[in-house]
């Protein structure tokens, strides 16, 4: 398979077509592990279609999975944010762009 990085925007989105197959398979098997692990894949294959320069480094934004759940990003890397959960306890951490949640842009 080709590196994310590399494919094009419709070939991300078949990826991520695949990914949702396996992970509704997996949770009709039951099969938690299998489906989490797909699950963080779709996400960051989606943080390869997501501009970059949209996400603004000392935000504050909300988690698209858990509006409750706020991250703070101190710096990018790739796909990933990096900084600190509100209220959390851990030091740094770094989750795909894709579970931020950004300004639709139209």
């Amino acid at each position: 398979m080709k590196p994310l990085g590399k494919m094009t925007r419709r070939e991300i989105e078949a990826y991520i077509a695949e990914k949702r197959e396996a992970m509704r398979k997996a949770e009709m098997l039951g099969v938690e592990n299998e489906y989490r692990v797909n699950e963080r894949q779709v996400l960051i294959a989606e943080s390869y279609m997501i501009d970059l320069s949209q996400i603004e480094k000392g935000k504050i934004y909300k988690l698209v999975s858990n509006e409750d759940h706020y991250f703070k990003v101190e710096y990018l890397k790739g796909v990933f944010a990096w900084g600190f959960f509100i209220g959390g306890t851990e030091k740094e951490t770094g989750i795909p762009v894709s579970m931020l949640q950004l300004k639709r842009k139209g």
